[in-house]
């Protein structure tokens, strides 16, 4: 079983890692809405895969590639959580016309993150290994293989808490992606002093 713990140094391999597989975990695409079990879980990670390959595989540009990793993620990646989560104790505070523009914008810095580094995931596979329902979600484990890696464990977290069959969270070997965007977007805002309408026009050109 894989447990979030707090984030250690990483190298580059871990830090790739972790960016190619965040950027899979904001691009499940979700069928018709079921009850969400085990079985519904695990269904959204193995589409995860072939959604992902068929994307890559088809010739398109970077910046189209972006573009639709975008489009999913708006759809389907439970945003709002993911965006608010990120921003940590500020977004209590945020009034709804700023949170609005940020989770907009965060939406669009996601993409152009972790879009850009999907070419590395060319050749990798992901194979489901299982299904653990942790009451308020369910998560799937699986064993991730990318070229010239070592395979490593990863762990899908998938929730219906907002309605719908969604995804909000990737633990790649103990590390919670959530928790790491929740560090990196609060070291941006304490830049700028905590001034939210700040950090959303800079997230605007970041990524």
């Amino acid at each position: 079983m894989i447990i979030s713990t707090p984030m250690p140094n990483l190298n580059k391999t871990n830090l790739a890692r972790r960016t190619i597989l965040t950027g899979l975990a904001f691009c499940v695409l979700a069928g018709p809405v079921f009850a969400l079990d085990k079985r519904t879980a695990t269904q959204l990670v193995d589409q995860l895969v072939g959604e992902i390959n068929a994307a890559i595989d088809s010739g398109m540009s970077e910046t189209k590639l972006i573009g639709r990793f975008e489009r999913i993620f708006a759809d389907y990646a439970d945003v709002n959580i993911i965006a608010r989560s990120a921003l940590g104790p500020a977004a209590r505070t945020a009034t709804p016309a700023e949170l609005e523009a940020y989770v907009a914008a965060f939406r669009g810095y996601i993409a152009r993150k972790y879009g850009k580094r999907f070419h590395e995931f060319v050749g990798g596979k992901i194979v489901v290994t299982g299904t653990s329902d942790r009451g308020k979600f369910y998560e799937v484990m699986a064993v991730t293989e990318l070229r010239g890696s070592a395979p490593f464990e990863v762990a899908f977290r998938v929730s219906d808490r907002s309605g719908q069959n969604l995804f909000f969270d990737i633990i790649i070997e103990g590390i919670s992606l959530l928790s790491s965007e929740r560090v990196e977007i609060g070291a941006l805002l304490d830049a700028r002093n905590g001034d939210i309408a700040k950090l959303t026009r800079d997230l605007a050109r970041l990524g």
